[in-house]
């Protein structure tokens, strides 16, 4: 019976990724610019199949988990390179598929002039994070003052614009109109209005987290 010869590892020049949830498809590009290989591998295998490979330089499109995946790759000693998906749609060739996606991946990572996206620390990204929640804080709570603030119009009750304003008089107003609110509405917009305290309550907890995390000290990428 013939024994099957392992397969030589290609020499090569690029490596471009499209990221999935769970799944990576990969295009490899020799040193002779020609397809060495097309693969597809599981998220969890990454490490271990990128072990395998020489050090090369890999593209991929920014999203969500590709600052993680640049630092896998580059303690693995290759070169990440995270590309805007602006710039990697005119290298796309043929029908829109996850290998033709990666194609035109390592051809875009492989320009010099192309304009790519720095890579973040687990820091920067702790803080980003930490913004974005802020700002979703922020939101919920200008809704919630908007809807109680509109109830009350309903009730022929105006109250100054501001979220202050109206923290500080509503329970007074509620006592002093309370022939002219249902209880029913009464309880209603208390109900809201704890809901913005919550909200009020996270948002002034925000920048001292925010500063403790700028703060922190650099985490290693590895």
């Amino acid at each position: 019976m013939e024994t099957k010869t392992k397969q030589a590892v290609p020499d090569l020049m690029a490596i471009g990724m499209d990221i999935g949830k769970e799944v990576f498809h990969l295009v490899g590009f020799g040193r002779d610019g020609k397809v060495a290989f097309r693969k597809k591998i599981k998220r969890l295998g990454l490490a271990d199949v990128f072990r395998k490979l020489p050090p090369c330089i890999v593209g991929m499109e920014a999203c969500l988990s590709a600052h993680f995946v640049s630092r896998t790759l580059r303690a693995l000693s290759h070169e990440p390179r995270i590309i805007p998906a602006i710039y990697v749609k005119p290298f796309l060739k043929g029908q829109k598929n996850d290998y033709n996606d990666a194609e035109a991946i390592a051809e875009a990572a492989l320009r010099p002039n192309l304009h790519f996206v720095r890579e973040k620390t687990q820091n920067e990204l702790d803080l980003q994070a930490c913004h974005r929640v802020r700002d979703r804080l922020v939101s919920r709570r200008t809704a919630t003052v908007n809807q109680i603030r509109a109830f009350l119009i309903e009730q022929g009750i105006a109250v100054r614009a501001g979220a202050k304003a109206l923290r500080t008089s509503l329970f007074e107003i509620l006592k002093n109109r309370a022939e002219e609110v249902s209880s029913r509405m009464s309880n209603l917009i208390v109900g809201l209005q704890r809901i913005g305290c919550g909200s009020m309550s996270a948002l002034r907890r925000s920048p001292a987290r925010l500063k403790k995390s700028a703060a922190r000290k650099p985490i290693a990428n590895a």
